[in-house]
């Protein structure tokens, strides 16, 4: 299982495993309407995903075609557009994963009723470029939110980019879309952090310099039994199938360095 579908996974049970049971309507046939009026306007694409059914409804204008999508609405029975991220870039896929991982971590220790007052952007490559499209803007909010703080209605949305620089990552970032303020990556590394306990974030660091679990136990001054279990502990934590993997994924989180 490749890093990707590791967090894919672990999107799954953040978002589908919430709890929903508690009477209030999502509302979802306003926001469906709202959603399809922006895209005739800004024939971007958009994917209105329902956590609760598990579904999600995509509205494609004109851009719609880079992916293949006709200038449509279309129903998929997944919350994930997984037919989207087909022809993203897989490297910066995992980082888009991550920073919807780590901004649903940030909303949490906030009141549930600002949900809706932050977004984030990520600057994505398609896998193969199309009709001179190379990079995407990519943008993620919270629609609705339960008051037990259940996110239930999510709106991704996708458009061309006219920033065509080449550089590494996706410059991916949370901001308050009032106010225009970039949250501190450091406020969200934090929560990523706090998956791994303290001695596992230096187990882990100390694999990404290449040191095996002997070495490890000898810098830490503990037994090599302990860091296999560390080891263990870090990959069902991380849900990824390898230590290789929580490296790449640790270090794309902030959790680690090199």
């Amino acid at each position: 299982m490749s890093s990707n579908l590791s967090l894919e996974n672990e999107l799954t049970v953040t978002f589908l495993k919430q709890n929903f049971d508690i009477g209030e309507s999502n509302e979802i046939e306003s926001f469906k309407q709202s959603v399809a009026n922006y895209v005739a306007i800004e024939q971007c694409v958009a994917v209105l995903s329902d956590y609760q059914a598990d579904k999600s409804y995509i509205f494609a204008g004109s851009f719609g075609s880079v992916f293949g999508l006709s200038d449509k609405k279309m129903v998929i029975d997944s919350a994930f557009e997984d037919c989207i991220f087909a022809h993203l870039n897989a490297d910066d896929l995992v980082e888009r994963h991550i920073l919807e991982l780590n901004f649903y971590q940030f909303l949490k220790n906030i009141p549930h009723e600002k949900y809706s007052q932050y977004s984030t952007f990520s600057r994505i490559r398609l896998q193969k470029e199309i009709e001179k499209c190379r990079y995407i803007n990519h943008r993620t909010t919270y629609l609705k939110t339960f008051s037990n703080g259940s996110i239930s209605l999510a709106l991704c949305l996708y458009a061309p980019s006219t920033d065509l620089k080449p550089r590494q990552g996706i410059d991916g970032r949370i901001f308050n879309i009032q106010t225009g303020e970039v949250v501190e990556a450091a406020q969200y590394n934090k929560n990523a952090a706090s998956i791994l306990s303290k001695r596992e974030i230096e187990v882990l660091q100390n694999v990404s310099k290449g040191y095996k679990s002997e070495q490890i136990a000898s810098e830490m001054n503990i037994s090599v039994y302990t860091v296999r279990r560390h080891r263990q502990n870090i990959i069902e934590k991380m849900k990824v199938t390898n230590t290789a993997e929580a490296v790449k994924t640790a270090l794309v989180m902030g959790i680690i360095s090199l």
